[in-house]
């Protein structure tokens, strides 16, 4: 029998502190776990159910949906591990074949990632006509070349989401030639237009789906270890969520999933809709912008791991400031940062007990926090008055950088480092502090909506633009549908037309989005 949702069970792993949170139906705070993040990643999230289970004093039952975001994605490129070697097909010779694929990655990231590399013809003009004949045998041919290398294929056609059709043939050959397991990207369903960006976004997707099996298979451990039978979710990059077998096919969409929870929980706590996040960590801060509940978008392409990509992800300024960075002289001076002491900070951090100081005694040195185990000496080593402004002057030119008004506007701090920001910022009208702001990751991963958005260039010839705008918005809500959305509470929440009036054929580039709850278990 269907249900609704009930209690739901959020998860955020983090780079220095893995948090979970149960929510009851009206979305208040049940249970909360904070603990140092592990190197396995199922480890930590099983503790980490475990640990807001222990606080359940209803049956495990009542949980109906398990929601996770995490930074493994970041940082299996970030970290150049965990890679699948990826076989690159272009299509679109000879039009493209001055720059070849791949050309400005970083030299570790692209041996890490590359089975080979192909500029095959075909592709098509923006029109949607095609530039030439699809180049069949040619695929065929690099692909019998990269067999025994190539773990996942990753396919750009130019223009291709004008016209995928080239694309969606050269999928087909490569599962008749490598067989039908085998990982595959189509670029049109990743990125917009821009060739480059998407094709970088693309091969990333590919190289990331053995990582997006791992952590899918982590959590669905979990589960069973805990006993919990829910419907499992992955956070996505705007701060809505994406079924299992959607992350499988788009891992990459997994990346600043981290920033994008912390923002929409800071907003759920707060009740503020429109507002700046500043997310501390025990290693970076993030500073970002809150529109309608939602991230705000970055409008210009975003560099991952050294690599432009053109796919959606949160507009962010991150900055080496977070509780457990490190304080030192060095060469006359102090220097804070960038090197953080991270998950250890517990052992290392002096108010701990340990020998390293960091922006977190600085803050207890200063009155802002009060935490630890001991008391910070009389007499330190470093300078935490100046380490503290130091830390308030980068925070304040983030804020300033990410800022689109004069106005003072309302910042949220969240965040388990947060505790190290000052009261008053420039610019900044109020600091808020929401009940809860440490979690507030975990909590924005538990409140998360569903979401499908597409970025499309549709042809005018013979159509209406009624026509036209009737088939982006199903497109965008069946892909908010197989993301997991309940198909009769989806919203258009995002609308924009681009007429591209200066073609000889008219076409409209059309961004839509589509959201709603969580669908029936």
């Amino acid at each position: 029998m269907l249900k609704h949702v009930d209690l739901r069970l959020g998860i955020d792993v983090g780079g220095t502190n893995t948090d979970a949170v149960i929510l009851d139906p009206e979305k208040r705070v049940y249970a909360r776990h904070k603990a140092a993040t592990t190197k396995d990643l199922a480890t930590g999230i099983e503790q980490a159910i475990a640990s807001v289970l222990s606080q359940l004093d209803e049956p495990v039952e009542r949980i109906t949906h398990v929601m996770l975001g995490t930074t493994h994605a970041t940082n299996a490129i970030l970290e150049r591990r965990d890679l699948l070697k990826t076989a690159v097909v272009r299509i679109g010779a000879p039009a493209t074949m001055s720059i070849p694929p791949l050309l400005d990655w970083p030299a570790d990231l692209r041996a890490a990632v590359s089975a080979g590399e192909v500029i095959v013809p075909g592709g098509s003009e923006i029109s949607g006509e095609p530039l030439i004949d699809f180049g069949a045998q040619e695929l065929r041919d690099f692909l019998e070349s990269v067999r025994v290398h190539a773990e996942a294929v990753a396919i750009t056609g130019v223009f291709s989401p004008v016209s995928e059709e080239h694309e969606v043939r050269a999928g087909e050959i490569v599962r008749e030639v490598l067989g039908r397991e085998i990982p595959v990207s189509l670029s049109h369903g990743i990125g917009a237009l821009g060739l480059l960006e998407r094709e970088n976004a693309c091969t990333l997707n590919a190289s990331l789906a053995g990582v997006a099996r791992k952590v899918v298979n982590g959590l669905h451990e979990a589960m069973e270890r805990n006993h919990v039978k829910a419907v499992a979710y992955l956070t996505q990059n705007d701060g809505t969520l994406m079924g299992v077998d959607y992350v499988l096919r788009f891992p990459v969409l997994t990346i600043g999933s981290g920033p994008a929870n912390s923002m929409r929980g800071a907003g759920y706590l707060s009740h503020a809709t429109d507002a700046l996040v500043i997310d501390v960590g025990g290693t970076s801060t993030d500073v970002g912008v809150l529109i309608n509940g939602f991230p705000r978008e970055s409008a210009a392409a975003v560099e991952i791991g050294g690599v432009r990509t053109n796919f959606r992800m949160p507009d962010l300024v991150s900055i080496a400031i977070g509780g457990g960075t490190l304080c030192r002289n060095g060469d006359g001076e102090l220097k804070v940062g960038p090197e953080s002491v991270g998950y250890r900070i517990t052992e290392e951090a002096l108010v701990f007990g340990g020998t390293t100081a960091t922006l977190s005694d600085a803050a207890v040195h200063a009155g802002r926090a009060a935490m630890g185990t001991v008391a910070l000496p009389e007499s330190p080593e470093v300078d935490f008055q100046e380490a503290m402004a130091i830390s308030d002057g980068r925070v304040g030119a983030a804020v300033d950088q990410m800022k689109t008004t004069r106005e003072d506007i309302v910042a949220i701090a969240v965040g388990g480092g947060s505790v190290i920001l000052p009261d008053q910022i420039d610019g900044v009208a109020e600091v808020l502090r929401p009940e809860n702001y440490d979690i507030a990751n975990a909590i924005g991963a538990a409140i998360a909506s569903v979401s499908g958005q597409i970025d499309k260039v549709y042809k005018m010839a013979g159509r209406t633009r009624k026509e036209i705008a009737d088939e982006a918005i199903a497109a965008a809500r069946n892909e908010a549908i197989s993301a997991g959305a309940d198909p009769s509470a989806l919203e258009i929440v995002e609308f924009e037309e681009v007429p591209m009036a200066y073609l000889t054929d008219p076409v409209a580039r059309i961004r839509c989005k589509a959201a709603g709850p969580l669908g029936l278990v």
